[in-house]
Parts: C-alpha cells; structure tokens; sequence
C-alpha cells in the first residue's frame, strides 16, 4: 500500500472543480487501500470543518503557498521515513498570487528527495493582444509550468492539447500521460425519482427535454444561447432547461432576449449532487458546447456520459482525435448554432439512436474516464516507478 501527498490550491468543504476531483481521488485512493494526505490552502483564517474520512488526512496551509505555508509543508516532509510521492493537482490560478505563484513553483522545482508528479488540469495562460497585464499573466503562468515540467519525475495531463504548451518549455524529453478528469457527481439514479422529475420538468404540454449544464461562463452561455431559438421556435412539444450554479440569471438573459420562447425555458440553480444528477437523467438530450471544443478535460461533458445521457457537443482546437472512435458524444463540426442544432435534431428524430450513443457514452466512461480507471492509471505508473 502507498502513500500519497496530494498538494492542491483547495479541498471541501472549498468549493471548484479541482477540490472536488482531489476529493473524488483521495476517497478511491483510499478504497484501494492507499492512504492520501492533502495539503490545501487555509487562506480564510477560519478553521475549516473538513470531516474525517478513513485513509484520507487533511492538512491546511495557513496563509495558503506563501512562505509560511510552504515551509510548513517542507518541514512536514521531510519528517516522512521513505522518499515521498507529491501528486500535485496544478492549475496556475489555485495557488495564489492572482496565477502568478513563482516562488511556489520554484519551491517544488528545488525538492530533491522527493517523487515530484504533476497532474497538469490546466497548462498556461496564452499570449495574444491583450492588456499589458495579462501578457504578464500569460509570462508568469509559462515560467511557472517550465519550472515544474523541467523537475517533475512524472507529468500527467488532462488532455493531450496541454503537451503543445508544455512540449516548448521542456529541456528533456517529455512523455506526458494522460489522466482524464472524471465526473464530479454521482455516477447513478433511482429511476423512479427521473421519472418524477421529467414530469415536472415537461410539464402538461411538452414531451421533449433538452438540458444543458454548467457554470454559464461567458463563452459557453453565448453559445447556447445561440442555439436555442432554432431548436425551441416553432416547436411547442420542447423545453430547455438549464442546470448548475449560475443556470437562473442565465434563463433570465435568454427569456428577456426571446419573450416568445420563456414559458419553455426553465432553471434549477444549484442543486445537491444527487438531485442534480436526477434532473440531468430526465433529458433527452444535453446539449454541451464549448469554444476550444470537447475534451477529456470537460467534467460537465463526463457528467452526461457516466449517466449514458445521450450528449451534442462539436469539435474544437481541443478535442482529442479519439472521441470520433469512441463515438461517445455527438461530435457537430464546430459550435455554429446551425451546427449544434442539427446534431440535436438528428438524435431526437430516432429513440434508437439516443439509446445506442447513451451506451456507448457510459461505456467508454467507465473504460476511460471514471475514477476508477484514474486509479489504476496512477498505480501502474507508481508500480513502475518503484520497480
């Protein structure tokens, strides 16, 4: 059995996407009989209720990656009887400094005596004509990952687009392996709730639901946004509703921009875990579009899968050229709101169509994607380390 030291800008009960796939983690790393030690960022000054779990201890970093935090952490370390094995879970942004934490990088790139892995779930800040200041960002965050790039005995990505950042800051080869993220939501339903659900979602007149779920980020919401009038005018039978934190003032753009259309599109807002998953379940269609395209690294694109959730999504400089192989997702050549909607129409013209992509969604999540599989990836790489 091992030990992992998993250093992460933020655990429950901190909310994003990274605190609860480090979560998510640590509770499988723990199943297989591995004990996971976090270490995350306490940047609140209040003690912070993180329950106990079996084979999982939690420890905070008050101040968060500055120095106090960061010298914590060493003299912890080097406590440890045996090398050991820090897997930590990068995104510039979550360590502080607004995304421009060098001296954390560089306190990594000098450990010695450790197992240095990094899980790359984002890479750089891009360059472009921008404001002096984010140029800065986009200087700061490539330092930063050539830092750890360069000292990392192991790089793992969360898709393979990353390697194209990361391959020019490598002074070595660079193998990079490829973890992808799971969902962070339960992976099951109970029929009987679904079926409630799409009642009530459907209401008396409509038999057609088309989901999406997100964060309504500015891209992604305007891309919806822009297919939802060829996809609900002139079709009395559907409605569209939006799930997930930020669903509700999203709705509210979309009624205020198509009044015709409003009695049709509704909003959740947030939602446990359980009861999200049960809204999403009663869709026929979810319709996830992104404007780098889909990829591996896309937890609300796992979301739909792992619930054999039939899924429209469209190709971008991001999507891996597996997914036409896998044939899990609906793939429309680009995000056009023409694109989409054809591809949303092509699956509600057949049931037998939705019912075979829904299982090879799920199958190719639980082949590739679950947490599971993230598990066994990572023992095989540490088994080969240790050998």
């Amino acid at each position: 059995m091992r030990t992992w030291h998993l250093i992460t800008g933020a655990y429950p009960p901190q909310a994003g996407g990274v605190s609860d796939y480090t979560q998510q983690l640590c509770r499988a790393l723990a199943r297989a009989g591995d004990t996971a030690h976090v270490w995350a960022s306490d940047l609140s000054g209040v003690e912070l209720d993180t329950p106990s779990e079996p084979g999982i201890v939690v420890h905070r970093l008050p101040g968060g990656f500055g120095v106090p935090g960061l010298f914590a952490l060493g003299s912890r370390l080097a406590a440890e009887g045996e090398r050991p094995r820090l897997l930590v879970q990068y995104v510039p942004h979550a360590f502080g400094y607004r995304g421009m934490n060098l001296p954390f990088c560089a306190w990594l790139a000098a450990q010695r005596r450790e197992r240095v892995w990094v899980m790359f779930h984002e890479a750089v800040f891009p360059f472009g004509e921008r404001p002096h200041r984010t140029n800065l960002l986009a200087l700061a965050t490539h330092a930063m990952a050539g830092l750890l790039v360069n000292r990392a005995d192991r790089v793992l990505v969360s898709t393979p687009a990353w390697e194209r950042y990361l391959r020019p800051l490598s002074l070595r080869r660079l193998e990079p392996d490829w973890v992808p993220i799971p969902s962070n939501l339960p992976t099951a339903v109970e029929p009987g709730r679904v079926a409630e659900l799409r009642r009530r979602l459907l209401g008396d007149h409509a038999s057609v639901l088309i989901g999406h779920f997100g964060t309504y980020g500015a891209h992604v919401a305007a891309l919806v946004h822009a297919a939802v009038p060829s996809l609900l005018e002139g079709r009395a039978e559907r409605r569209l509703q939006l799930f997930g934190r930020g669903s509700e003032p999203s709705a509210l753009e979309l009624c205020t921009r198509h009044p015709a259309l409003a009695s049709r599109i509704g909003a959740t807002g947030p939602l446990s875990p359980e009861d999200l998953v049960s809204n999403l379940a009663a869709c026929d269609v979810l319709l996830q579009p992104y404007a780098d395209g889909a990829s591996t690294r896309r937890t609300s694109l796992m979301a739909g899968l792992a619930l054999a959730i039939p899924v429209v999504s469209n190709q971008g400089p991001l999507t891996e050229p597996e997914w036409a192989a896998w044939g899990a997702v609906a793939l429309a050549p680009d995000a056009t709101p023409l694109a989409l909607a054809r591809e949303v129409e092509r699956l509600l013209a057949s049931p037998t169509a939705r019912t075979e992509l829904g299982a090879r969604a799920v199958d190719c999540y639980r082949q590739r994607f679950s947490m599971d599989h993230t598990v066994t990836v990572l023992s095989r790489l540490a088994a080969e380390e240790e050998s």
